[in-house]
């Protein structure tokens, strides 16, 4: 991925004049502005980002930067974001989700793309509700929980998206809060930097349909795993317990940070010269190559 010489990225450059459909008071604000903090702190431009999103609030946000973006059906921004990667290896691809969009129907996605280790970063905005679709349980919500669909309450138990991702082989795995955008950013950033599937589990409140989880209950709740600087996120069984703790306090920051990882994209015989494909030529090949192509398919 190239980044640009003449002038220093900054989050105005992804600024659009599009109106937000979000609810005021949405945490999806501060998960914006930390996207933008993240790419203008490395130097991004608009040019050399792809987003990919599917269906429901969270998936909106491609929408109001200013970048390319690809808007698939539901639970499919992961594969979408895959075939992009391998097509241009230069582009910083980042897939957009929601917790139904990302860890429903797109799960399956999430567990094949963090064990092939596809160079993608992840942000899935997870406020445990299907709110764009009125209210529905999502797969993190908690038993028990009321909602227009289950009006006695779910008696679905939730995923551990952060030790499926971890136990799937996702080489960076984090969580942050969305009512800290500047931490938000950091945890993205090294999403960015790995060279590999990188999740990111963003926690926010949705104004509408969660009155339990708001911002000020999870304000008083979540701490810094790497305040004390005594926590190795290069620990996988240490990673594994810390994404079950259960108590009052909720963890945020980089659970597990695999060192020495190879990308999927660094694998493959034909990027290994790392050329990305949309960059060659297909005048270097002629007839009796693509015959023998064909040959060894027969």
């Amino acid at each position: 991925m190239a980044s640009v010489e003449t002038a220093q990225v900054t989050m105005k450059d992804f600024n659009t004049d599009e109106r937000s459909t979000w609810c005021p008071g949405c945490g999806d604000f501060g998960i914006l502005n930390a996207v933008k903090r993240a790419l203008a702190d490395l130097n991004i431009a608009p040019h050399e980002v792809l987003f990919t999103s599917g269906i429901g609030c969270g998936s909106k946000l491609p929408h109001y930067l200013w970048a390319n973006e690809f808007n698939s059906v539901h639970g499919r921004a992961l594969p979408v974001a895959m075939g992009a990667k391998l097509a241009n290896s230069d582009l910083c691809v980042i897939a957009v989700t929601g917790d139904g969009d990302g860890y429903g129907i797109g799960a399956n996605h999430l567990l094949h793309m963090a064990r092939r280790n596809v160079n993608m970063t992840h942000i899935v905005e997870d406020n445990h509700v299907y709110a764009l679709t009125k209210g529905q349980y999502s797969p993190t919500s908690e038993v028990g929980w009321v909602t227009s669909t289950s009006p006695e309450g779910s008696i679905d138990v939730p995923i551990n998206p952060l030790a499926l991702a971890i136990t799937s082989g996702a080489g960076y795995v984090a969580r942050a809060f969305s009512g800290d955008p500047r931490h938000v950013a950091e945890m993205i950033k090294g999403a960015i930097a790995h060279p590999g599937y990188a999740l990111v589990d963003i926690l926010q409140d949705c104004v509408i349909y969660n009155r339990i989880n708001t911002n000020k209950w999870y304000r008083d709740r979540v701490y810094d795993i790497a305040e004390d600087g005594s926590y190795d996120p290069t620990d996988f069984k240490r990673a594994i317990a810390l994404a079950f703790e259960e108590d009052d306090r909720i963890p945020v920051g980089v659970f597990y940070s695999a060192e020495g990882v190879q990308s999927y994209e660094s694998q493959i015989p034909a990027l290994r010269d790392g050329v990305p494909l949309v960059k060659r030529s297909l005048d270097e090949y002629g007839p009796d190559d693509f015959r023998k192509m064909l040959d060894s398919l027969a």
